[in-house]
């Protein structure tokens, strides 16, 4: 009886926590999807022991492999009202872990979009996380040190990174938790150049499974958001894409001209050195839409008062903030109720 008053007191005494009602699903689950067989010819047969001590066993390499699939993660609203799913893709280097809970221990998107009754789907993407890779995709893989990314996404400017956190310059003002850097940097996963292809062909794969539906994208997953919907346009009734590093191809742009797409930039992004340019050329691509007919939001947040936002906008300490303006977007489209 003490421990349950003691609870009462505390949960009430946190408003974070008494505020929220619990989430109510009708399911979540999980699946893979894509990919294909990889058969392997003409490698040696191998002794291996799998446990230190275990009895050796004989493999055959030799066979058919399945690669190039993708996971995705199901989370169905009980009473929805979103008007259709929507789908979650993040960006370079990373896997869906992107939108759930943030570094510093925060609900992420994941959350702020179930409650706002979004039956969502979140992937990672073909070779990232839970989906696998292989040793048979071209190239090297590539990792970003430790520090890379807090001048890559705009955590602090060019020169900025510092080993000891106390020397570490930031953007003033900046949103993203930066105590919780290090917590950040452990969600790094490898990433290809080479597999685009193979990435966009699961992912609409995946489409053509799920939806009509909204697609949300990130980062590198902006140009395979722009790339899917193009090829779908069908099936992909809106996208927002938050910090995309490419548009599509502007010979097929035609195809969005009845797509509701709205593009989300932070602080800095506009006269970065490197940003600046990414900026525009999807500002370009968002050209190419309009002259073939179509309409394209583009929104810089600190243009209409949101400020100190990082690459991270959905880690940002700011991110449920970011999070209305897509929410009312989606409402004035018709999307959600």
């Amino acid at each position: 009886m003490r421990f349950a008053l003691a609870l009462t007191a505390a949960l009430a005494a946190t408003p974070a926590l008494a505020q929220k009602e619990p989430i109510a699903l009708r399911d979540m689950g999980s699946f893979h999807i894509g990919g294909r067989l990889l058969e392997v010819k003409g490698q040696p047969i191998k002794e291996v022991v799998f446990t230190p001590g275990g009895v050796p066993a004989k493999v055959d390499p030799n066979g058919k492999y399945q690669i190039e699939q993708m996971y995705v993660q199901y989370f169905l609203q009980q009473k929805a009202k979103g008007k259709l799913p929507l789908l979650m893709w993040h960006g370079g280097g990373l896997t869906g872990v992107t939108y759930e809970t943030k570094p510093d221990g925060n609900p992420g998107w994941l959350n702020y979009f179930l409650r706002k009754g979004w039956d969502t789907y979140i992937s990672d993407a073909m070779e990232r996380g839970r989906s696998g890779w292989t040793d048979k995709f071209k190239g090297e893989p590539i990792f970003l040190p430790l520090g890379d990314p807090w001048e890559r996404f705009r955590v602090g400017p060019i020169g900025s990174w510092n080993d000891e956190k106390a020397k570490r310059a930031i953007y003033p003002g900046v949103q993203f938790p930066t105590d919780a850097y290090e917590q950040f940097m452990k969600q790094g996963v490898p990433r290809w150049t080479t597999t685009d292809n193979e990435i966009i062909a699961a992912y609409i794969e995946l489409v053509d499974k799920i939806c009509p539906c909204v697609v949300m994208v990130h980062s590198q997953g902006g140009g395979f958001g722009f790339r899917v919907a193009e090829a779908r346009p069908d099936k992909v009734k809106a996208l927002i894409a938050v910090e995309p590093s490419t548009g599509g191809n502007k010979d097929k742009v035609a195809a969005l001209k009845d797509m509701p797409i709205v593009v989300i930039y932070g602080d800095n992004a506009k006269d970065h050195p490197r940003w600046g340019k990414i900026r525009q050329n999807v500002v370009d691509y968002a050209g190419a839409i309009k002259a073939a007919g179509g309409k394209v939001d583009v929104i810089d947040l600190p243009d209409i008062g949101i400020k100190g936002n990082t690459h991270m906008v959905m880690m940002d300490k700011n991110s449920d903030e970011v999070a209305d303006v897509m929410q009312k977007w989606l409402v004035t489209k018709g999307l959600s109720d």
